[in-house]
């Protein structure tokens, strides 16, 4: 899908994740989605959108999106799918008119975004390997297949679109130097470097992720791909009044 280039050439991205939704939050957010439209082109939610999973928190976010008057794109994290109704909440989500990303792209302005949720795993040295028990390979398998869905969503940007700039939304990080200030021993499960190696290949501008709620706000990859955990809890610990992050593309 693709949406109207920006005049001025220049895409100012809002990013924010975590931001755990209730039901009892009606009207909560009205106020937050009217200063991103003013300040920004496009708004990016990295996951966590609901507290606990529930079709019925969607719907909350979903009537509050009403008051977002630019194109809003997401992934998924993992508090969406306790409830095992994140089919309920892709629905609920998508009536607003919010693009949620699972292996896809979508094209607004001069930014080509490609989305997934990712998955733990561990990073660099530490990043678990394909070996021993059944459960121990499906895990490392989930990661591999994120890893694959991002690359191909990047793949089909690059031969649908040029003269793009490929920005990436996620929920895990891809990196561990985002996830820096989270006690070390649950940094497998904060993300996989596998994820990392997507935006290096395919030339990636920025990633954007939540899920470590006391992480670090910037990083890059090996080839210098810049990464920002936009977590709310983190911006708001680290001074950002709005409670969102921006970067111009």
């Amino acid at each position: 899908m693709e949406h109207k280039a920006n005049p001025q050439g220049k895409t100012r991205i809002a990013a924010v994740g975590d931001i755990h939704v209730r039901e009892t939050d009606r009207g909560h957010w009205t106020g937050f989605f009217k200063e991103v439209s003013e300040q920004a082109d496009l708004l990016l939610l990295c996951g966590d959108l609901t507290d606990t999973g529930r079709v019925a928190e969607a719907e909350v976010l979903s009537e509050e999106l009403r008051a977002c008057s630019i194109p809003v794109v997401g992934v998924l994290g993992n508090h969406d799918y306790d409830k095992d109704q994140q089919e309920g909440i892709v629905k609920a989500l998508t009536e607003s008119n919010m693009h949620l990303l699972d292996g896809e792209s979508v094209v607004i302005g001069n930014v080509g975004i490609a989305g997934v949720k990712g998955f733990g795993g561990g990073f660099d040295q530490g990043m678990l390997s394909m070996f021993g028990e059944h459960a121990m390979k499906a895990f490392v398998q989930e990661a591999v297949d994120e890893s694959l869905k991002l690359d191909g969503a990047l793949a089909r940007l690059d031969s649908e679109h040029s003269n793009i700039k490929k920005v990436v939304v996620m929920h895990y990080a891809p990196i561990k130097a985002t996830v820096v200030g989270e006690p070390e021993n649950i940094f497998p499960f904060l993300g996989s470097s596998r994820l990392a190696e997507p935006l290096d290949r395919r030339e990636v501008v920025a990633a954007f992720h939540g899920h470590a709620h006391i992480g670090t706000i910037e990083g890059e990859t090996a080839s210098g791909v810049k990464v920002y955990n936009v977590s709310k809890p983190l911006l708001v610990q680290e001074g950002y009044k709005s409670s969102f992050f921006l970067l111009e593309v």
